[in-house]
């Protein structure tokens, strides 16, 4: 028989990561499928990617292909001598359905004889997954929101040409989304072929910039401005929080930076609770001070003994 070097019909590199091999596979499938291609080689062409795919994708059987070694594409070759007690018929797992009959280098491999690609005899491919990212503002993921999008997926048109389709989905955005989450929409992605289940949709969540809140996964940061005298003798001050206003107590002698915390009142979480916002302690003098305001401060610069550079010595 002759050997078949799967990671060359796949495209892809031995060291290939899983994601990419799944990547280079369905691109080819898709080129190769006998219900949409035009190429004149194409079932053979699927048949053969689809077998690639087979060994691959599976970690164990890849590990005992990648034991043969290195061959031509097409060179004689036989199986090592103890190669069926260690992988011969029963050792893997195989997939319900596939693409068409095995070669006769797989069927060697693995004790696999021809098998239709399912009960109908046809060709069958789930639909591609499709990932979209999805701007959602804070305001949104704190209450939750619907959102319509705009999609153009793979479809087979009346002639069997694979076409572009747009389509209009509505989708639930839940409370607490966080940036970076995703959210998986069943049966939403690209069509399936020859009865084959239609793909997912991912949604990835990208928290739209806010004019005062800063994220960190359900916390929010919020910059709040003192005056000198605030931090200096303390005050309690009115906030904003994305549920409406809250008062937060300024300790006497708030250092600039400092974080107060205001428990709950960050994004929801998925089940129960919040996250928590944080007021971040700003202190801020004024830009154009009255001549009374120069005289005060002048007053205290004069009686005070406070150095805030005490710690930098002699140096």
């Amino acid at each position: 028989m002759q050997y078949k070097d799967y990671y060359k019909i796949l495209g892809v590199d031995k060291s290939a990561s899983p994601e990419a091999i799944k990547k280079a596979y369905r691109l080819l499938a898709r080129k190769y499928h006998p219900d949409v291609s035009k190429e004149a080689n194409a079932e053979e062409r699927f048949k053969e990617v689809a077998e690639a795919y087979e060994v691959l994708k599976d970690p164990e059987k890849r590990a005992a292909y990648d034991q043969l070694g290195t061959y031509q594409p097409g060179q004689d070759f036989r199986t090592p001598p103890d190669w069926e007690q260690h992988f011969g018929p029963g050792h893997f797992h195989f997939s319900s359905h596939g693409s068409g009959d095995f070669s006769d280098f797989f069927s060697e491999l693995f004790g696999m004889g021809p098998r239709g690609a399912h009960a109908g005899g046809g060709f069958a491919m789930a639909g591609q997954d499709v990932e979209v990212k999805v701007p959602v503002s804070l305001e949104e993921s704190l209450h939750g929101t619907e959102i319509n999008l705009q999609l153009a997926v793979v479809e087979r048109g009346e002639e069997g040409a694979p076409q572009r389709v747009p389509k209009t989905i509505k989708v639930r955005i839940p409370q607490g989304v966080t940036d970076g989450h995703r959210l998986r929409v069943p049966g939403k992605g690209g069509k399936g072929m020859g009865g084959a289940p239609d793909g997912d949709l991912y949604l990835v969540v990208l928290l739209k910039p806010h004019p005062l809140f800063k994220p960190s996964g359900h916390d929010l940061y919020l910059e709040v401005p003192v005056s000198p005298w605030e931090a200096a003798l303390g005050a309690t001050v009115e906030v904003p929080t994305l549920a409406g206003r809250a008062r937060v107590k300024i300790p006497a002698g708030a250092r600039a930076g400092q974080k107060l915390r205001l428990a709950g009142k960050g994004l929801p979480k998925h089940g129960h609770g919040a996250g928590d916002l944080y007021a971040v302690v700003q202190v801020v003098t004024p830009p154009q001070p009255t001549e009374k305001e120069k005289a005060l401060f002048e007053e205290l610069a004069r009686v005070s003994d406070f150095n805030p550079r005490r710690h930098f010595g002699g140096v």
